[in-house]
């Protein structure tokens, strides 16, 4: 009878087989390695994801990470009284911000703006060039031909006059037909009424803040303080809509109808010429007529030039007083003008009911700027919650120092706009209370930016324009 083997026996056996064979094992195994390692680099090898990306990757356009052939771009030129800046907006297929490299929008600025050259319109219109370069370099090639690209110039050249705005924008024109690779149109290159203006920016910031959709008292109100004019914007209610003023000999309505997100909204809008931050010292400073103006820091004395016009500016010897400024921007603001439609700002305009469309109040440009150089809001955040009334405690230090004392205190302020600091603050704090009818103590947000998807994205009427702009370019 036979003996099954033990265990023990067996994989003694077995050990000894493959120590006897060793070599034969060694000999086959090798090349069977070899040819598995080939066929697992193969397929990397000839893989088209692997085989352009990590090899052109760094010839790709600085500001093109989110190519998609479904997103539209649109480049928009702000042709503003201060400078000139460009904006360009990727968007994908449901107009969602898409990023162009690190962020969700190119922005570049340069001084001075297009009214600077009144009398050189084609210098006017060469100075675009440098940010018609980055414009390029940031939308693909393949692209550019079906980007619009649109030039909204604003109070500058609103104040020029008809004859020498029109000079300007016609180089303007040129120069995108000859120089530009974008798709243009001549209507796309014109001044911007101040509606217009204020109601991209309540575009822009409602839809920063994806109120869209919802009932208009979710949104948020807007004013506006660029260099020329300022713009108030807020949604209001049908029935307020409906008891606005009529207007004729080619005024502006006071009421737009906006479809957005499949809500209607009625947008009480209105621009105030000649009451934007550096138009509003010329209109001061008219007040005094050449003599000496409370609202100049002390030991000033020279010429403040606004359209075209030169003011002579003095202080008076006992130096500038905020009370007193306060009277003249009063004056200037005209608050006591008649109003014929029961209640309105200033200078018998109509205010447009109230209601909780204005309640939360976004207040962007200048207001954000003098607040940062004053010291009373960090300049690094993008948005800072404030009231009226701290722009008149800003304004009352600065309108305590002598010029050379406020030198040192108010390094941030650029040496041009020294004189003028105790006037721009006290007229920003006057425009908010006397002129719109805020209380002192109401919060506002002071807003420079507004965060949109973990990114910063200027908070200007441009994207407003951007996105009127894809949604019916063809």
């Amino acid at each position: 009878m036979l003996k099954r083997p033990r265990p023990q026996q067996y994989n003694e056996s077995t050990s000894g087989i493959l120590h006897r064979y060793r070599g034969v094992i060694l000999i086959i195994s090798i090349p069977l390695l070899l040819v598995c390692f080939v066929l697992l680099l193969m397929p990397s090898a000839r893989s088209p994801s692997n085989e352009v990306f990590p090899s052109t990757r760094k010839f790709l356009p600085k500001y093109t990470s989110s190519i998609s052939s479904s997103n539209s771009y649109a480049v928009i030129f702000d042709a503003g009284s201060s400078g000139s800046r460009v904006h360009v907006f990727c968007f994908d297929q449901n107009l969602d911000l898409v990023h162009i490299g690190d962020g969700l929008e190119l922005f570049v600025q340069l001084k001075p703006g297009l009214s600077a050259y009144a009398k050189d319109p084609k210098a006017a219109a060469d100075s675009l060039l440098p940010l018609l370069q980055k414009a390029e370099n940031a939308v693909p090639q393949n692209k550019r031909q079906n980007t619009p690209v649109k030039v909204g110039a604003t109070a500058g050249l609103r104040q020029l006059g008809d004859e020498a705005s029109e000079r300007i924008l016609q180089s303007v024109k040129d120069l995108l037909k000859a120089k530009s690779s974008f798709k243009s149109d001549n209507n796309w290159v014109t001044v911007l009424d101040g509606t217009q203006e204020g109601a991209y920016q309540w575009v822009t910031i409602n839809y920063l803040l994806k109120r869209f959709g919802k009932n208009y008292s979710n949104t948020v109100g807007v004013v506006d303080l660029g260099g020329g004019s300022v713009q108030m914007a807020y949604a209001i209610s049908e029935a307020d809509a409906a008891k606005a003023p009529r207007v004729s000999n080619g005024k502006d309505t006071y009421v737009k109808e906006m479809f957005l997100m499949g809500t209607k909204y009625y947008l009480y809008v209105h621009s105030y010429l000649h009451y934007g931050l550096l138009a509003a010292r010329a209109e001061i400073l008219g007040i005094s007529k050449d003599s000496v103006n409370p609202c100049v820091l002390s030991d000033y004395n020279g010429v403040y030039s606004y359209g075209g016009i030169d003011y002579k500016v003095s202080a008076p010897p006992s130096g500038s007083s905020m009370n007193k400024c306060r009277e003249e921007i009063l004056k200037a603001l005209k608050v006591n003008e008649s109003c014929s439609y029961g209640t309105c700002t200033f200078n018998g305009v109509w205010n447009g009911g109230g209601g909780d469309g204005q309640k939360n109040l976004f207040v962007a440009s200048f207001f954000y700027d003098r607040a940062a150089e004053a010291g009373f809001i960090d300049g690094t955040k993008s948005t800072a919650k404030v009231r009226p009334v701290d722009f008149q405690e800003a304004a009352d230090h600065a309108c305590a120092n002598k010029l050379e004392d406020a030198k040192s205190k108010y390094h941030r302020v650029d040496p041009s706009n020294l004189p003028y600091l105790c006037m721009d603050l006290v007229y920003q704090y006057t425009l908010l209370v006397d002129g719109f009818g805020l209380d002192p103590w109401q919060e506002i947000t002071l807003v420079k930016k507004v965060d949109y998807q973990n990114s910063l994205v200027e908070a200007a009427w441009p994207l407003g324009s951007a996105i009127e702009a894809v949604s019916t370019s063809s």
